[in-house]
């Protein structure tokens, strides 16, 4: 009975010795890492914003270069009415002076006719008659028949070309008028247009200072969300090296006190009556293999991506084979799996759905801010990465994660 205590308190002493852990570190690395991601959909929201903001100013700059387009037509129209408007008073005022003279024309034939008027009125017809009467023969009464006539024809004569002055003198004015008018309505209504525009513009240009301020502000908050990440993240790390320091000095001294109680248990059943031959001795457990993390079409994805390590980066490509930049490698992997992906690396960083860091899965999309690689497992990632390096694997935490894309 004593032997069996004295083994029982063996074991037991063995099993709490290797149930020992270290709660404060894992809590704060856990901690960190809400708190990374956190930030990482803040920086996200952050981004948007400020890409929301530089759209909405680069559509109103459009605008505002079409305002100003506009508006040097309209100030190019309003030169040349000014310049028809005053082609149109020098042709007024040289008109003015034939228009004076053909109401001095006018005056004139109108004195004439009176002069004539008032002769036949204060003669009448008697003087006709006396000079028809006072005639020496035949001849000379034709002869004064003829001049009456005459003198009725350029009466007539004279009243018409009165008349045709009267109207032509008015036709003249009442067009040059109308012109002088309708240029001067012209003026008016570009005026009116360009005062609009200006009012306009004023109103874009001030609605582009808006949208500057909200980018600015967008940006800051963006840094300081990186700020944030990368300082938190640089936290993670240390606290993973200390924490896989720590689980390796436990693992040796756990190591260690299973080899100092296996010699204690070999001893003490060495020493119950010499039958330890006839005692059945512990298993020992087999330590498990690793295994890869992930799996199914994830994994798939990530070991299709590892089969074109070492081909070239090329600015702006999308094979495989011949080279392509970081979101063309992405975009291409996932497209061999039937899966179309946007080819930016922004727009790739918001398909799918989010998911931390300490929850990623081999094929998931890690989003650096520009840069994109697909996660592979074991805490790394293969990536399109430089001319200079072209597709290789690196460390996911090489730089700080904005986002991880779940999309499988």
């Amino acid at each position: 009975m004593k032997k069996y205590k004295r083994r029982f308190f063996v074991i037991l002493s063995f099993i709490l010795c290797l149930s020992v852990v270290d709660p404060i570190a894992a809590t704060t690395i856990s901690e960190l890492r809400d708190n990374v991601k956190k930030n990482q959909s803040q920086l996200k929201n952050a981004q948007q914003q400020a890409n929301e903001a530089q759209e909405a100013q680069e559509g109103v700059e459009e605008e505002i270069e079409e305002i100003d387009a506009e508006l040097v037509n309209l100030i190019t129209d309003i030169n040349l009415c000014e310049e028809a408007i005053n082609d149109k008073e020098e042709e007024i005022y040289r008109t003015q002076l034939d228009y004076d003279a053909a109401v001095a024309e006018k005056d004139e034939q109108y004195a004439s006719m009176k002069i004539r008027i008032q002769f036949m009125y204060e003669k009448g017809d008697s003087s006709y008659l006396h000079m028809f009467f006072g005639a020496s023969n035949m001849g000379d009464m034709v002869n004064k028949a003829k001049y009456v006539e005459e003198l009725y024809d350029y009466d007539r004569k004279l009243l018409a070309e009165y008349e045709d002055t009267v109207k032509r003198v008015q036709e003249l004015w009442d067009t040059l008028e109308e012109d002088k008018s309708e240029l001067e309505t012209s003026k008016t209504e570009l005026q009116e247009g360009q005062a609009y525009m200006e009012e306009l513009l004023a109103q874009k240009k001030e609605e582009y200072e808006n949208y500057g301020v909200m980018l600015t502000k967008a940006k800051q908050e963006a840094a300081t969300y990186t700020a944030r990440i990368k300082q938190e993240t640089a936290q993670i790390r240390k606290l993973e090296e200390e924490e896989r320091k720590r689980r390796e000095e436990e693992e040796r001294k756990r190591k260690e006190e299973e080899e100092r109680k296996k010699k204690e248990q070999e001893a003490l059943l060495a020493q119950d009556n010499g039958d330890s031959d006839s005692e059945e001795q512990p298993k020992k457990e087999e330590t498990p293999k690793p295994t890869s993390s992930g799996g199914g079409k994830g994994q798939d994805i990530a070991n299709y991506a590892c089969k074109f390590i070492g081909n070239p980066y090329v600015a702006g490509g999308t094979s495989l084979t011949n080279g392509a930049d970081c979101s063309g490698f992405v975009m291409s992997v996932y497209k061999n799996f039937g899966i179309n992906l946007p080819r930016s690396s922004y727009s790739q960083s918001t398909v799918g759905k989010g998911v931390s860091y300490s929850d990623a899965r081999p094929g998931d999309v890690i989003y650096y801010g520009g840069h994109v690689g697909i996660y592979i497992g074991n805490g790394q990632i293969v990536h399109a990465s430089t001319e200079r390096t072209g597709i290789k694997i690196t460390s996911a935490t090489y730089r700080n994660i904005i986002t991880v894309r779940r999309i499988v």
